[in-house]
């Protein structure tokens, strides 16, 4: 069997759907799938990670030469919101156009059960659950950083950590106002900050952070990452996985999350601690208002105050890590292979 196994725009989309392709195709090894990342109908299977124009393209034509389609539904209007620049005002007519692309595929991956329901307000096209996984060995040897990353960036234990591209969907005003709240506690957002990209409320947060919220940019070694948080703390709004989760839980830290139904299989109190959901409708747009309200700000200091104690850290960071055992690349791999050969 071999593979078509195309990532549209593969040198310039970073963050999650990077990480998820890298995963997909360490599982192709393992399970010894021969696969070519160039779109072609000379293979048994076109699997497209990003419906871009040629993706559609591409599954059109193997639609009429009969070559089963494979779609990733990494994208959705739902998670394309209040991400960068612009992307609210695309949202819209993004689901029109999701929706006739997905449905040219003959099978559809969700990485979540989650994404799976919002996809069934898309299209009728049959879909498997497949999570992106956790590399476990992307993380090996994480702890022997600890030093380096703290005193790089003078972080303190406990640290409040994040990790990902620096974007208000992701809870980016709940992160900066909890940090406000919590003036003796060090939180750090590791990842990508994209200034030029960033629209106006964004960029004031940013800059408007108190002196205790670090946002460090690109690290060369995520792992660093992992060796200076304490605490992973993921106020996102809206999540189709969420690949920094599976790794923070791998890592055994202590998980803040925000109750959304992304996060419905991880049980608060156990493998977590949860905060309700409070935004409602306070805002959708970049140009104005704000993603945290007192009430949601004040859930997230009380978690984290819960967490403050090592001994509640480590109990929770070890049930997470327990839990992330499922996510491995090694036990998820086979269902690649059972998912092709289901189509050919």
């Amino acid at each position: 069997m071999k593979v078509s196994h195309y990532f549209e725009f593969e040198e310039h989309v970073t963050g999650g759907m990077a990480a998820s392709v890298d995963h997909q195709r360490k599982m192709f090894d393992r399970v010894g799938i021969d696969y070519t990342t160039e779109p072609t109908l000379d293979a048994d299977v076109l699997h497209c990670n990003l419906m871009g124009p040629r993706s559609v393209w591409y599954a059109r034509r193997a639609r009429r030469a009969g070559v089963p389609v494979v779609a990733h539904t990494h994208v959705t209007a739902e998670d394309f919101g209040d991400s960068f620049r612009f992307t609210n005002a695309l949202a819209r007519p993004l689901k029109p156009y999701l929706r006739r692309a997905y449905g040219l595929a003959d099978r559809l991956v969700c990485p979540s059960e989650y994404n799976r329901e919002v996809i069934g307000e898309y299209t009728d096209v049959p879909t498997t659950v497949v999570s992106n996984g956790v590399d476990r060995e992307k993380l090996a040897g994480f702890e022997g950083l600890e030093s380096e990353y703290r005193d790089r960036y003078d972080l303190d234990p406990p640290t409040v950590f994040m990790v990902g591209h620096v974007i208000k969907r992701k809870g980016l005003e709940t992160f900066v106002e909890t940090a406000h709240r919590m003036p003796d506690v060090d939180f750090a957002w590791f990842g990508h900050v994209d200034r030029s990209l960033k629209g106006r409320e964004t960029k004031r947060l940013i800059d408007e952070a108190p002196s205790n919220c670090t946002f460090t940019g690109y690290v060369d070694d995520i792992r660093g990452a992992y060796a200076a948080g304490d605490v992973f703390c993921f106020p996102t709004h809206e999540e189709n996985e969420g690949i920094a989760l599976l790794e923070a839980m791998a890592a055994g830290k202590a998980l803040v999350v925000r109750d959304i139904e992304t996060f419905s299989w991880l049980d608060d109190g156990e493998d977590c601690l949860k905060v309700g959901d409070e935004r409602g409708e306070a805002a959708d747009s970049d140009a104005g208002g704000g993603d945290a309200r007192g009430d949601d700000v004040e859930g997230f200091v009380e978690a984290i105050d819960a967490v403050r104690d090592a001994d509640r850290r480590a109990a929770l960071g070890a049930s997470a890590a327990e839990r992330s055992e499922a996510f491995s690349l090694d036990a998820i791999a086979e269902r690649y292979e059972s998912l092709y050969a289901d189509l050919t």
